[in-house]
């Protein structure tokens, strides 16, 4: 069972969640925040598999209380709640341990699957819409890299160019010409030589290297 929680100062929005996630058989929700201090102190009580974070919420707001949920010793998965008018602080939600962001308006099944690929371990970057996004957010951001690709092998450094780029672990074992184990385990390799968290935060690192060229919103990368 996945447990989730759910943060958004709006009453509303919390209870139409909560109506959609009562239906399936294999997430339960476990608590709901009115703010980003609440969702801290709930996260704390409750330790959620998955947390459904707004971004904008009064005193506290979605940004902060990721950083604080992500920073404790085993902490949820945060999937962040965004509209189009948001955009600007989505980059940052990433930084902060977001893993990953869905637009209010997606469909049901798309939440449902959003909650179970981030409750896996996953990161949600599937749609063309978030990669080019995410490739605008790293365009503006001035902060220097967390960390250096220098360390990384010449394969290693194409696969988190392909990682980048959106593909999957079969997609870019197609793309390279190698297995898809062979991957994984570059995959894992990048990710500890870089001292990252998970595939988002290879995703953001390789954009604010320049490794990929940032999109234009609505266009592939």
């Amino acid at each position: 069972m996945i447990r989730v929680v759910l943060a958004d100062d709006q009453p509303l929005v919390r209870t139409g969640l909560r109506m959609i996630l009562s239906a399936v058989d294999d997430i339960e929700v476990v608590g709901e925040a009115a703010d980003g201090a609440e969702a801290i102190s709930v996260c704390a009580e409750l330790s959620p598999d998955v947390v459904l974070m707004d971004v904008r919420m009064p005193g506290v707001d979605g940004i902060d209380a990721t950083r604080a949920v992500t920073a404790t010793g085993a902490p949820p998965k945060v999937l962040v709640l965004t509209t189009f008018d948001l955009d600007d602080v989505v980059y940052d939600a990433l930084r902060a341990g977001a893993s990953g962001f869905l637009l209010k308006d997606a469909p049901e099944e798309r939440l449902i699957m959003a909650i179970r690929v981030v409750a896996d371990g996953g990161s949600l970057f599937a749609p063309s819409v978030t990669r080019a996004l995410i490739a605008e957010f790293a365009q503006r951001s001035r902060q220097p890299p967390t960390a250096s690709v220098d360390r990384l092998t010449e394969r290693e450094t194409e696969v988190l160019v392909q990682i980048a780029r959106g593909l999957s672990n079969a997609e870019i074992a197609e793309t390279l010409f190698v297995t898809e184990n062979t991957v994984k385990t570059h995959v894992a390799r990048i990710l500890m030589k870089l001292g990252l968290r998970d595939r988002v935060q290879a995703v953001v690192l390789a954009y604010e290297c320049s490794l990929v060229t940032p999109a234009r919103p609505g266009r592939p990368t």
